[in-house]
């Protein structure tokens, strides 16, 4: 019964998503029937935090700063209302604000398939968790490639500039 309910919100997720192609079709295995697997595309949230009822409540995000310099740390930042003490809540709630309104998600990973070039930024690294615009945040950065650099830039000043 539960693989039936699990096969059931697969299935009400991809026609959501839109056509969606399944990897493999259900069959029985020796331990019973075998989902098929979906795979789920890359989308970007068009109007990210927009619309009524997304991202109602306030955004808490705990700021854990190590190897950055000055900056290391745990810091709280709080938007709408802003508030907490990370070292720049206006500038900081600000950037995520700008990134919402360009619909992109400023906690997404770096895809796995990204080229990215061999150079590294330094030791830093950052944690943040909580939640924003109505969802769970739980993203690690770091500045050991290009791409890792790149996603940490676009995320200052929430993170530190480091100068490199």
């Amino acid at each position: 019964m539960l693989r039936r309910t699990a096969l059931a919100l697969a299935a009400s997720a991809a026609a959501l998503l839109g056509a969606v192609p399944l990897t493999a079709q259900a069959h029985a295995g020796p331990g019973g029937p075998v989902l098929p697997s979906v795979e789920v595309p890359s989308v970007k949230a068009p109007g990210l935090g927009a619309g009524p009822g997304f991202g109602a409540g306030q955004d808490r995000l705990t700021v854990t700063l190590r190897d950055a310099g000055a900056e290391d740390g745990t810091y709280v930042l709080r938007c709408r209302p802003a508030g907490g003490d990370h070292p720049d809540v206006k500038g900081a709630c600000g950037r995520l604000a700008e990134l919402a309104a360009e619909g992109q998600d400023p906690f997404a990973p770096v895809p796995r398939d990204a080229m990215c070039t061999m150079q590294y930024g330094g030791d830093a690294t950052a944690r943040v968790e909580g939640t924003w615009r109505g969802r769970a945040v739980d993203a690690s950065f770091a500045r050991t490639d290009g791409c890792r650099i790149a996603r940490w830039d676009r995320l200052v000043p929430v993170l530190p500039s480091t100068g490199s």
